[in-house]
């Protein structure tokens, strides 16, 4: 059934010993034998008149509006639509730049990366697999082992999702990309080594207390000696 012309089209085979065997033609409602020894029952389901009327009215009739109903009921689900987060990504310095959206719904996307608003296909290699939510992602790498930082601004990477107006366009800028190398972006490094120096210092603090105290009240005083 095309929900776009209406048209629908629809068919009934029968296999036997794992070969064709009957194929029901719903123009003339007759069956078509697949070989010889389908003859025989081709004849005899051809004199049921009745029994291929209802056929046809099973696969033209019946059947789409099932389809038709069920596609109602998963409509929300079915077609419902979902923007990705786009994303950054760089393995290594001298690893390509990867532009990265994930979450979206359908699959029916593009991504493409851009230099001065012209879409590149050069030096650009596409990826894409189902997450287990079942929604999307998708990725586009741009190779710039040729390119000097001071035309990255010129690039850009462009997320469309079929039947979305509106592109998601993420300008190439070193500043937000994230890597496997240093540390991630926006994380805060120098704050966290430093609390990790001060909780050392504290431990150590603490022992050489526990330390002291357990000698002055542990038997750690100099014996009496008799007289």
């Amino acid at each position: 059934w095309d929900d776009e012309t209406e048209k629908v089209d629809g068919s009934n085979q029968y296999g036997y010993n794992g070969e064709d065997f009957l194929t029901f033609d719903l123009e003339t409602e007759t069956w078509i034998a697949a070989n010889p020894q389908a003859e025989i029952t081709k004849q005899e389901w051809d004199g049921n008149k009745a029994g291929n009327r209802s056929w046809k009215n099973f696969l033209t009739n019946t059947c789409p509006a099932w389809l038709n109903k069920y596609l109602n009921y998963g409509k929300s689900l079915l077609q419902r639509t979902e923007l990705p987060s786009v994303s950054l990504l760089q393995k290594t310095p001298s690893s390509p730049v990867s532009c990265h959206a994930t979450g979206f719904y359908p699959d029916r996307a593009m991504m493409f990366w851009r230099k001065d608003g012209e879409e590149l296909h050069e030096e650009v290699e596409h990826g894409e697999i189902p997450n287990h939510d079942g929604s999307f992602q998708m990725s586009v790498d741009l190779n710039l082992s040729s390119v000097t930082p001071e035309v990255w601004r010129r690039y850009d990477c462009v997320f469309h999702l079929s039947g979305v107006k509106d592109d998601i366009v993420t300008r190439l800028d070193k500043a937000v990309i994230r890597t496997n190398w240093g540390s991630p972006s926006g994380f805060p490094a120098g704050p966290v080594v430093g609390a990790v120096v001060g909780l050392l210092l504290l431990l150590v603090v603490c022992i050489t207390g526990l330390f002291i105290w357990r000698r002055n009240n542990n038997g750690f005083r100099l014996a009496n000696r008799g007289q």
